[in-house]
Parts: C-alpha cells; structure tokens; sequence
C-alpha cells in the first residue's frame, strides 16, 4: 500500500479535480436534470461549490477502499480529509470576502482546486504516519454518508440562510 500511496492520491486528486469541474456544469449541460441535480452544483452558492469536491472525492473513495482493505483505519482518514476539504471552501472563500470584499472568478475555482489538494495531502500524511486513532471505521462511512445525503436534501428543501444563497441570482437551492 505504501508504495502505490502517492499514486492513488495523485489519481484521487485528479480524479476530484476533472468531476467536480464537469458537475459544476453538468446541471445546466442536461437541461436542468432533476436526476444530476442531487450531485451537481445547481447554483453559485458556498454549498453548492462544496458539493462538486463530496461527490468525486466520496466516489473515488469508494473506488479506492477496494485496494485498501488491510487498512483499518481507511474510512476514518478519508471522514479526515473530506472534513478537511469541504471545511476550506467556506473558510478560504468567506475570509478573502471579508477582507478583500468580493472575490473574482478565478480565485473561486482555485479554493477548489487547494482544498482538494490539502485534503488529499491531509490524508497522505495520515497514512503515512498511521497517527490517527480510529475507534470505528464504521462510524467514519456512517458519517460520510450522512453528509451525501444533507448534501441530496439540501439541494430540494434548501435552509434560507446565506451559506445557501446564490450570490447571483439571490435564490436557494433548486428553482422550480
């Protein structure tokens, strides 16, 4: 496992960073699916931008659990670095807000691109270093698919707060 470990982050990190760019369009390329909408950004909110890196890191995850069977601690460093990655979004995106006041478009897709980047690096050093206490593995899956599912409901009953509001269109989540 060791020595396929930074090939099979590199891949995930690649593997995110190529499906969440094709779900931040997919909504609008299917015509406004209601099938894609659960997985894909349906807006421009923070929410909806966190969404494109669960999907395809949780996916490869997945993938990548197969190969990884001898590791116990699998599921608990993935909950880590997922955590970790759709923690950045809102906290890199709201703090150049706050200081700067807006953020241009490039700068957007960059805080993606970096908190895919640190969770994978996150979770490489916790391979690595087989430092994370993991009391169940189970729990960890549990609670990364209890993200999935806010992220599928939150889509069609979406909470009317900011986190969740197009700054473009001053709407939330799925407009019928």
């Amino acid at each position: 496992m060791k020595r396929n470990l930074s090939l099979w982050q590199f891949a995930g990190f690649a593997f995110t960073s190529l499906f969440g760019t094709i779900l931040h369009f997919l909504y609008d390329w299917t015509n406004k699916s209601i099938l894609i909408a659960p997985f894909s950004g349906v807006n421009e909110s923070t929410w909806e931008h966190m969404k494109l890196l669960y999907f395809p890191i949780f996916v490869f995850a997945l993938i990548q659990s197969r190969s990884f069977k001898d590791c116990k601690k699998f599921w608990c460093v993935k909950l880590s670095g997922i955590i970790t990655g759709l923690s950045l979004i809102p906290m890199l995106f709201y703090t150049y807000n706050g200081a700067v006041g807006r953020s241009p478009d490039w700068l957007n897709i960059a805080i993606f691109f970096i908190s895919a980047a640190i969770a994978f690096y996150i979770e490489t050093r916790l391979f690595k270093n087989c430092s994370l206490e993991c009391y169940s593995p189970r729990f960890s899956l549990l609670m990364l698919c209890v993200i999935g599912v806010l992220f599928i409901v939150f889509t069609f009953q979406t909470p009317k707060i900011p986190f969740f509001q197009d700054p473009l269109t001053g709407t939330y989540g799925l407009q019928f």
